[in-house]
């Protein structure tokens, strides 16, 4: 007797299966994440193979000729930054960001531009129709003859265009909207997001065609779906910004084939996203000079070192407890540098409110960034300002010690390029006073680069 399909409920947070409704997830403990959804009977196994036959396609490691990995060449450099040097064929990459944040069109320029190169892509939308793209593309002023919209949901249907079309790239907006008949679930749900994206990265294997795949976010700035999504893919990114500023960063979280650190800089034009060469001259344009609680950074993302600037406003508190806003960095971190002020540098801050904010929307997670940071604290505490002609790096320790950092040169060549003449960084990385025209200031504490500096 043939089974039959039936109702079960599965996490849409860790895809855990219930045949009842309940509250929270037993598996993860997420609340309100069980989805009703019908589960229809698996097809018969197909015929096993005979033995032996099973292992035709063993190889021996040893006996593998070494190839190098022929990367399709992107012509956005940004995005050729952050996926390692170009597009691998047959590559899977997941792009995630917040509604309105500029996904589409990205993703719209970057299939223009193959185009222009001579290769067809296929941009499968979901959420829009055809002409909808029509229009979002004259407005960015694309004209790109190769460029084949498909308005589709049905994943089978996809995947019968791309087998007959074969083209060189394919976009699918969004990964939240396909479907496949073979499940009786609605679109977005922890069975169809696997199924769908199963069978586009076995097509993107067996033909080369590398695929970007869209993703929703949910409103803890994580790609909607199972997590097992993210490790299907081969590449992560992730883009963004905050929406009131022109500023975009597409930030690799994970890529199989090149480094996780690269990030790209785009600004958010009425033509659409235009790369920038030179993120560091964007990120200190508006800054005032002479201004206390403001301190100006090296930092490293990938191979590209970045000059930013960091603020710090401290102000007297009417609350029980202070508050502590950290935007740009980790609140952890914060909390860290204002208690080895309070302790080891003697500023009185626990009945002030400490603001901290990294201009331009760039979020820092190096600890080189610590000296920086607690220098524009204990700038704007004795409302003095730091030399405007002065950059700062260096990671703090529990004991207020200055702890070294790596790449030192290529931080004082970019901040060289910008016009500082001076460099105040741990003792250990100073090596002497000067670097070509930068004078090198070390300090063995954070006492110690306070009293030169304020």
């Amino acid at each position: 007797m043939a089974a039959k399909a039936r109702a079960v409920f599965v996490c849409q947070q860790c895809g855990n299966r219930e045949l009842k409704w309940a509250g929270r997830c037993a598996e993860c403990g997420e609340w309100n994440s069980l989805v009703e959804t019908i589960e229809q009977p698996r097809k018969a196994d197909a015929v096993r193979l005979p033995a032996g036959a099973a292992g035709a396609g063993v190889q021996r490691l040893a006996e593998l000729a070494p190839e190098s990995l022929e990367r399709l060449d992107v012509p956005l450099g940004e995005i050729r930054r952050v996926l390692g040097g170009g597009l691998v064929p047959g590559s899977v990459v997941l792009i995630g960001g917040d509604p309105g944040i500029g996904k589409s069109t990205l993703l719209l320029q970057l299939a223009a531009a193959m185009c222009c190169q001579d290769r067809t892509v296929l941009y499968v939308s979901g959420e829009e129709s055809a002409r909808q793209i029509k229009l979002r593309a004259e407005r960015l002023g694309v004209r790109a003859p190769e460029l084949l919209l498909l308005a589709e949901t049905d994943v089978d249907v996809v995947l019968d265009a791309v087998e007959r079309q074969r083209p060189g790239m394919v976009v699918i907006d969004s990964i939240q909207t396909m479907y496949s008949a073979s499940l009786g679930s609605a679109p977005g749900t922890v069975g169809q997001l696997r199924e769908c994206a199963q069978q586009l990265i076995g097509l993107a294997k067996r033909t080369d065609v590398p695929v970007f795949l869209v993703g929703h976010v949910t409103k803890e700035g994580a790609i909607a779906g199972p997590r097992v999504l993210e490790h299907m893919v081969d590449a992560v990114l992730y883009l963004e910004g905050e929406r009131f500023q022109a500023y975009r960063i597409l930030r690799a979280v994970k890529n199989r084939y090149g480094s996780v650190d690269e990030l790209g800089v785009f600004e958010m034009t009425d033509a659409g996203m235009a790369g920038v060469d030179s993120p560091s001259a964007v990120f200190l344009a508006e800054r005032v000079a002479r201004a206390p609680g403001s301190a100006v950074t090296v930092t490293l993302e990938g191979t590209r070192p970045l000059v930013v600037e960091t603020q710090a406003l401290v102000s007297s508190s009417f609350l029980a407890m202070p508050r502590r806003s950290a935007n740009g960095i980790d609140a952890g971190r914060l909390a860290l540098l204002l208690a080895v002020l309070g302790k080891r540098a003697g500023l009185a801050l626990g009945n002030q409110d400490v603001y901290v904010n990294v201009v331009g929307g760039l979020r820092i997670s190096e600890p080189a960034a610590d000296l920086a940071l607690a220098m524009a604290i204990a700038s704007s505490v004795r409302d003095r300002p730091l030399p405007d002609d002065m950059a700062l790096f260096g990671e703090v320790g529990l004991g207020g010690e200055l702890r070294s950092v790596g790449s030192v040169e290529r931080r004082i060549k970019e901040a060289e390029s910008l016009g500082f003449r001076r460099v105040l960084l741990p003792a250990r990385n100073a090596g002497g006073e000067r670097l070509g025209s930068i004078e090198l200031t070390g300090a063995r504490t954070l006492m110690d680069a306070i009293e030169l500096c304020l």
